[in-house]
Order: structure tokens, then sequence, then C-alpha cells
């Protein structure tokens, strides 16, 4: 039976979390190397990894964007969790979702036993319903999320199934726009429109130009 954890980091990167005392942890959970002092997402990261079931446990944190690519001792944890096939998908949320902060998640979602070393990128942070002071999503964009999910498959401005190799050549930065490409190519302008166009506006203003030198005449401004 599958084992289900799911749970916000709140506030994000807590400091005074315990570091002090993580180094002579007694249940092991910072093997995999201590969380900076001012930063504990990591060191809920590595308790909730601890307490899976070894073959069927299953995770999902909501975590600051930073934990996907800051460096150092976060870092080498990260870099750790990959490399034993642990993490298994990385969702985008749009900012504005939660009470108290205005800035974007994500969701980790974590998985024993994996049958292949692929991480799932899903963009989902430009999807919501706009709200004055908070942001939603809606059910259609969840169930968006959810069906890309379980299709695991690249998705053009969305998702991207990205391999261990390719993870690995960047440094295991999980930062999602360097899976998930969500530029839109601006429309080509036509040189020959704009040349007609501003010919066309010159011509405009030549013939008001003429037209009030002969109001001004009339009115005995011509000298």
């Amino acid at each position: 039976m599958n084992f289900y954890i799911l749970s916000c980091i709140e506030p994000f990167s807590l400091d005074k979390w315990g570091h002090e005392d993580a180094s002579s942890d007694p249940y092991g959970r910072f093997h995999r190397g201590v969380p900076p002092k001012t930063k504990g997402d990591y060191a809920f990261i590595s308790h909730m990894i601890e307490t899976l079931k070894p073959s069927t446990g299953r995770m999902g944190v909501v975590v600051p964007h930073g934990v996907l690519f800051r460096a150092s001792s976060e870092g080498k944890i990260r870099q750790q969790l990959i490399e034993e096939n642990l993490l298994d998908t990385v969702i985008g949320l749009p900012e504005k979702l939660f009470f108290g902060t205005g800035i974007p998640a994500a969701i980790l979602l974590f998985k024993k036993n994996k049958t292949d070393d692929t991480v799932l990128f899903i963009d989902a942070s430009n999807e919501f319903k706009s709200g004055k002071n908070q942001n939603q999503l809606t059910d259609d964009n969840i169930a968006k999320v959810i069906e890309t999910y379980k299709a695991r498959e690249s998705v053009d401005k969305y998702a991207y199934l990205a391999s261990f190799d390719e993870i690995k050549e960047n440094d295991f930065n999980l930062n999602i726009p360097r899976y998930v490409d969500t530029f839109e190519e601006e429309a080509e302008i036509d040189l020959e429109v704009v040349r007609t166009e501003r010919l066309e506006l010159k011509a405009e203003l030549n013939a008001l130009e003429t037209e009030m030198a002969g109001f001004l005449k009339e009115l005995g401004y011509d000298a």
C-alpha cells in the first residue's frame, strides 16, 4: 500500500530549524548533507524522504523555487536525491496562490522504486484564474496538470520529460525554464508594409501642413 505525504513548508526557507543538532541526528535523516542554517527547506524534505516506505513510498512537497537551483550544501543534497532516482516530477505553480506570500512555488514529487530515471517538468505557472489579492487554480488547470503527469510525455511549452543525463549536464539544476521552453516568438515584421505605411503617414502629414498653412494665410499670418 502506498504511503502518501503532501506537505507545505511554511514559512518557506525557515531559519532556526535545528541546524545545531542536525549533524548528530539520531535518526540519520541528514546523511545526504546538512542544509544551511538559515534555510530549512531541505531539512523538511530530508525528514519526509526518510519516513517513506522503502518500496512503495510516495511524497509531494510544496517548495520555493530556490530549492530547485540553490548551490552549496543544498545543491549537494539535491544532486544526491536525483542520483538516488527519488525525484519523479517538478511542477511550477503560479504566483500569489498562497496566503502570506506572493512568490510562485513549485511541487516536488518523490517516488521510491521508480521504473526509469526520468524527471517530468511541468510549467503550470501561466494557467490560473486571476484574483485581486490571490490567484486560483481552476478545475481545468488542475485536470491538465494531472493528465500531463499521468501521460508522462513532453508537451510543447508546458511539459518536458528530462533524462538523468540531461539533468546532469545542467549540473543538477532543476530550474524549470532550463527544461520547458515557454518562449513565444514575436511575429515577423514585414518591412515593406512598414515602409508603405510610413509613406502614407508622411503624405497625410504633408497634406495637413499645406492645409494649416492655408488657414494661417487666411488669418493674416502668412508673413
